[in-house]
């Protein structure tokens, strides 16, 4: 990986999951994205919509359960510590989720901090 300088801005990965245990292919393909591109050294914001936002709340990533994959758990551990997650501001109040709700580290943001993100200079944004 190539270090970026003025000319070649860094690059990040904004990625979207609106699948819960519903889609739990959809939804661990965007846990183990995020996790790796986290691993890989980018700079990585997960943001929980839809029926992901109950991933949010303590114990429910562990719902997601799928054969040959990694751990939901271990995957949103990862990047919790290195990335950033978001729930999605109007998901959560549907859930009746609010800020004393979720995971340490987990911020509640809306679609305008979304577009602001994925409109950066050398962001790529992914939608599962």
């Amino acid at each position: 990986m190539s270090t970026p300088t003025a000319a070649t801005p860094a690059r990040s990965l904004v990625i979207k999951t609106t699948s819960g245990t519903e889609r739990a292919e959809a939804a661990n393909q965007a846990l183990t994205v995020a996790a790796a591109a986290v691993a890989a050294g980018a700079e990585v914001s997960l943001w929980l919509t839809g029926e992901s936002a109950w991933f949010a709340v303590p114990g429910r990533v562990a719902e997601l359960a799928l054969e040959h994959a990694a751990p939901a758990t271990d995957l949103l551990a990862a990047v919790l510590a290195a990335g950033s997650v978001t729930l999605c501001t109007q998901c959560a109040a549907r859930r009746g989720i609010g800020p004393d709700d979720v995971l340490p580290g987990i911020r509640i943001a809306g679609a305008a901090v979304f577009a602001e993100e994925v409109l950066r200079p050398g962001a790529q944004a992914l939608v599962y």
